[in-house]
């Protein structure tokens, strides 16, 4: 079973799952089953996992994080066009998750610096390397007071809070990215452990124990169990099909939401 449980395959079995928790999302009024959401909590620890290799054996990670951050630029674009294009006042377009990678690759490549800073007994790499773990820290402040002004009592144009909102989602934070704050600290050690696979499952399971305790009513725990598909990780990368994934992420989330908002 091992020797079909490439990153690819893996990858399928990520999107399977995926379209099942959005199919909820959107059509949870009329009737999706609860499961479906389920099954989308083990979508991010798959995905994340398998970031880590891909992340450090890429040919280029300058260009994969302009990837992604072109992506979710693109993508924040999209959800506000396709979200005032077609009307649902009970299904908001905020998915992202390109945001999500991209912050996880500025921390893994702060890792590796300061890693390499105690190699090359370098002061200069080992500063460089913390720039990069504070970056999404500092890229967070003017979120967070774009986000006090939001909320305040003063009347604000919709077309205003909608430029606000925008400026919010294309900057690269730790407030509005999909899955938070805790998807970006299992990224993360999947990264740093990511020759011990032993560790990283147990981070998974920490974090996992966690979500539960924080709000046992919140499914979010049941990610623990996307260790069972990772364990028959082979640690090969199959075909790749990078563009398939890129371009059927918002596709589907666009093609969901417009039809249930011709549902309604």
């Amino acid at each position: 079973m091992k020797s079909y449980a490439n990153a690819t395959n893996l990858k399928y079995v990520a999107i399977i799952f995926m379209v099942f928790d959005h199919i909820h999302q959107m059509f949870f009024e009329f009737g999706a089953p609860s499961w479906f959401t389920a099954l989308g909590r083990l979508v991010f620890p798959i995905l994340l996992f398998l970031f880590a290799d891909s992340f450090h054996y890429t040919r280029s990670r300058k260009k994969l994080m302009i990837r992604l951050l072109l992506m979710s630029w693109l993508m924040s674009i999209g959800n506000l066009l396709v979200g005032n294009l077609f009307q649902n006042g009970n299904v908001v377009l905020s998915n992202n998750a390109f945001s999500t990678f991209l912050v996880v690759a500025i921390l893994d490549s702060g890792w590796d610096r300061i890693v390499s800073s105690f190699r090359e007994k370098s002061i200069k790499t080992f500063f460089k390397g913390l720039g990069f773990i504070i970056l999404p820290v500092l890229l967070s402040l003017p979120v967070l007071v774009l986000g006090t002004i939001l909320g305040g009592e003063g009347d604000i144009s919709p077309l205003l809070a909608q430029v606000f909102a925008m400026v919010m989602l294309m900057i690269p934070n730790l407030f509005t990215i999909e899955g938070g704050i805790v998807m970006v600290l299992l990224g993360w050690l999947f990264y740093i452990f990511r020759d011990n696979r032993n560790i990283q499952f147990l981070s998974l399971l920490i974090i996992s124990l966690l979500s539960f305790y924080a709000n046992p009513s919140n499914i979010q725990w049941v990610m623990v169990f996307s260790i069972i598909p990772l364990y028959f990780y082979n640690g090969e990368k199959g075909r790749g099909d990078k563009n398939f994934f890129y371009i059927f992420y918002p596709t589907h989330i666009y093609l969901l939401y417009i039809l249930v908002s011709l549902l309604h």
